[in-house]
């Protein structure tokens, strides 16, 4: 039982103790001015920061490995690059000495022709029959040049006969040809004049018979113009416009509207009428302007009495607002009197003033 109550002892004192914790923490919190006027999360803040930390750092360490691997690159590509210099330059010596080894110019078929110590390596001199420079085919050579000569002498005669032969054939033919084309043409020619005749003889007949017909129109034509005239000036002559018939002007809409293409002017009683009208305006004018004059003498009058009044209206008012005033001053200095006696027994009555002390006990907990 006792190990029971020590055991709920210490709970208890465990849980006052993490609530005493968590007041200061929310007094901390509540009083501190930055978390208070700013309304600033430091805790999220600060994480923000820590990532942006480590953000920086991985790509700081990301940029150095891709430096070393870049260095390590160069480095490989720089001794690969060695290595096959290195490996020509080996490949070119061993070319190099196998063609000094296996490849030497004796050693070719056509080095006999070459050799500059071919004449050397001969065992003794040997001499063509007869002697030095002397030309023993002379004369079959000059024979054989002569019939050759004579043969192609010949095939050129032959050749420039054919020549002209065919030549004189081509001439023959294109004479024949000329004649035969200048025949032509000139049939040609004759058919086309014949022609060209033929159709103007035709365009002639054609152009004769429609003048004729264009003046035949054009007479008619005439005619029948000068007809349409004088029917045109018998009936302007004889119509109502020149007329003036007075039933012209009534308008098919009644006999109030008038036709304003027809119409010739007023009658005299028309005129008279007018006059008349006219007359009667002028004196409904001036006896509208009479009764204008009068009315608006009569609100003078009455403006000038409504001002009057209203000026009795505005002095008697100042009076009133002036004794008002006179009476509010008496009042509010009536009304300072009391406000000062009563500071003044204020004074002698509570002589306690608060402190320090008396505003230090407020904002004391965060409830």
């Amino acid at each position: 039982m006792n190990a029971v109550e020590h055991l709920s002892d210490r709970v208890e004192a465990v849980q006052l103790d993490r609530r005493r914790n968590m007041e200061l923490q929310r007094r901390e919190r509540v009083f501190n001015d930055t978390f208070r006027t700013i309304g600033v999360d430091k805790d999220a803040l600060d994480h923000q920061v820590k990532e942006r930390r480590e953000k920086k750092q991985r790509q700081a360490n990301e940029l150095k490995v891709y430096t070393d691997e870049l260095l390590c690159s160069d480095r490989a590509a720089c001794i690969l690059e060695q290595r096959q210099k290195k490996d020509e330059h080996l490949l070119n010596e061993a070319i190099v000495q196998f063609r000094q080894q296996f490849q030497q110019p004796a050693s070719r078929r056509e080095f006999d022709l070459n050799d500059p110590e071919l004449l050397k390596k001969q065992e003794g001199v040997r001499m063509l029959p007869g002697l030095a420079g002397e030309d023993l085919a002379q004369k079959d050579r000059l024979r054989k040049q002569q019939e050759q000569l004579r043969a192609w002498s010949l095939r050129q005669r032959d050749e420039l006969e054919r020549a002209k032969h065919g030549l004189q054939q081509e001439m023959h033919q294109y004479a024949q040809s000329s004649l035969a084309l200048d025949t032509r043409a000139l049939e040609l020619q004759k058919m086309e004049e014949q022609s060209k005749r033929a159709a103007a003889i035709t365009a002639k007949d054609f152009n004769l018979a429609l003048a004729a017909e264009i003046t035949h129109r054009h007479l008619q034509e005439h005619h029948e113009e000068e007809e349409n005239n004088q029917t045109d000036i018998l009936n302007q002559l004889n119509g109502d416009l020149l007329m003036e018939n007075p039933e012209q002007n009534i308008s098919v809409l009644g006999l109030s509207r008038l036709r304003r293409d027809c119409y010739k002017g007023m009658s005299p009683k028309e005129l008279q009428q007018y006059m008349q009208y006219q007359l009667q305006q002028a004196e409904d004018g001036k006896r509208a302007v009479m009764e204008q004059r009068e009315k608006e003498l009569q609100e003078h009058h009455e403006r000038m009495t409504s001002a009057r009044a209203a000026l009795l209206l505005e002095r008697q008012q100042a009076r009133i607002n002036k004794e008002l005033r006179r009476a509010m001053d008496n009042t509010n200095a009536q009304l300072a009197q009391a406000h000062d006696a009563q500071n003044n027994h204020l004074q002698d009555v509570y002589s306690n003033i608060p402190d320090e002390r008396y505003f230090s006990q407020f904002n004391t907990s965060s409830r």
